[in-house]
């Protein structure tokens, strides 16, 4: 997320203005689907073209770099992005990259990608939203750690995910979201350093 956006009303600098801000927001959201295609959809998609469900993954990856390539050459920005986002990689590519990375690194482990990236999709706009009403910045990482806490909460009541993680992960996730970096969007650090964390916990779990 870029400095200069940070310290502005984020509404203003999204192209389609409020409108454009609620479907940056709602596709966000809309991302939580992606971990139940990925499980029930992704094997026959596989078999259909005679390739691994890796394969698919990485494809799919690169054609999101590649894609988002040509959009930075072009220097365009689509309805909902940002108005920096026409000289940078976007929000949108940063997260279909991390997105990408986790599953080609959790593919065997629901119990972890889908709170991980439920994380990034509802936590990611929970923090932006209570930000944007003027909560101060103590009380949002307390208030962020608690909701993406109960995400792995319920995560441990749906699909056994170890349970302590949710006291890891709560301020962890938010922890990734704080660092306002000119080059790389927090839908990258918000998923990809717990990513991390997790490879590290892999030998505890």
């Amino acid at each position: 997320m870029s400095e200069q956006v940070e310290l502005t009303d984020p509404v203003k600098h999204s192209v389609g203005g409020f409108y454009g801000h609620l479907f940056r927001r709602g596709f966000h959201i809309g991302m939580s689907i992606i971990p139940f295609i990925f499980f029930e959809y992704s094997k026959n998609i596989a078999d259909y073209f005679s390739i691994t469900v890796l394969q698919v993954v990485s494809f799919l990856t690169f054609t999101i770099v590649f894609a988002e390539g040509i959009r930075l050459k072009l220097g365009i920005t689509i309805f909902g992005q940002r108005d920096y986002e026409s000289k940078q990689v976007s929000a949108l590519a940063w997260g279909g990259f991390a997105i990408g990375l986790t599953f080609m690194t959790l593919a065997e482990a629901p119990e972890l990608v889908w709170p991980l990236i439920l994380s990034l999709s509802l936590g990611d706009p929970f923090l932006g939203e209570i930000r944007r009403k003027g909560v101060e910045s103590k009380n949002v990482f307390i208030f962020g750690s608690i909701f993406i806490a109960l995400i792995w909460v319920a995560a441990w009541s749906q699909l056994e995910t170890p349970i302590w993680l949710a006291f890891v992960m709560g301020p962890l996730c938010v922890a990734a979201e704080w660092p306002r970096l000119r080059w790389i969007d927090d839908n990258a650090t918000m998923l990809l350093i717990p990513l991390a964390a997790i490879i590290l916990l892999a030998p505890w779990l």
